[in-house]
């Protein structure tokens, strides 16, 4: 006959596995949030930077102030998408637990739980799903912004490139 202490520990080991992918996951979401947050820090460093009057002077200042001022409010929805990814981790791990502490205290007691375990894991579940599905909407945004600061700096190597063939085309003909 199987120990039914041996059950409720399975049982109660059950969720531990999706605290740890919860764990794993606010680990990269917080690291997300670092860089989104630094992002904006040198965004807005190189704005200053191209709004003073030496600024003006570079290649493409203005299309440069324009695509920044594009993505600030991305990154603000991007950091935005981050948070509520955390909290709904921290939510799941807090239920995950929760489900754990239940069956153990069900075993322990010898009271029923009923459903309330399963019920704690299936919220746990669902605030993991919730908390990934921002982070694709996050990684979305942070696609666009990326492929976005890519063409600018094709355009800006292209604009690098006809100063340097101007300057090729001169010293031929002399």
């Amino acid at each position: 006959m199987a120990d039914p202490t041996l059950g409720a520990l399975t049982a109660m080991i059950t969720p531990a596995v999706l605290i740890s992918g919860a764990g794993t996951l606010l680990l990269s979401t917080s690291t997300r949030l670092g860089r989104s947050t630094d992002r904006v820090r040198v965004l807005t460093a190189r704005f200053k930077d191209l709004v003073s009057e030496e600024g003006q002077r570079e290649p493409l200042a203005r299309e440069e102030k324009q695509m920044i001022v594009r993505q600030l409010p991305r990154l603000t929805r991007r950091t935005r998408y981050l948070q509520r990814a955390m909290r709904a981790f921290y939510v799941a791990v807090a239920l995950l637990v929760g489900t754990s502490l239940l069956i153990g205290a069900g075993e322990l007691s010898g009271l029923s739980t009923g459903a309330a375990p399963v019920l704690l894991a299936l919220l746990g579940a669902g605030s993991l799903a919730y908390g990934a599905l921002l982070l694709s909407f996050e990684a979305t945004l942070s696609g666009i912004t990326t492929r976005e600061e890519m063409g600018f700096l094709v355009r800006l190597g292209e604009h690098y490139a006809t100063l340097y063939q101007d300057e090729t085309d001169r010293i031929r003909e002399e």
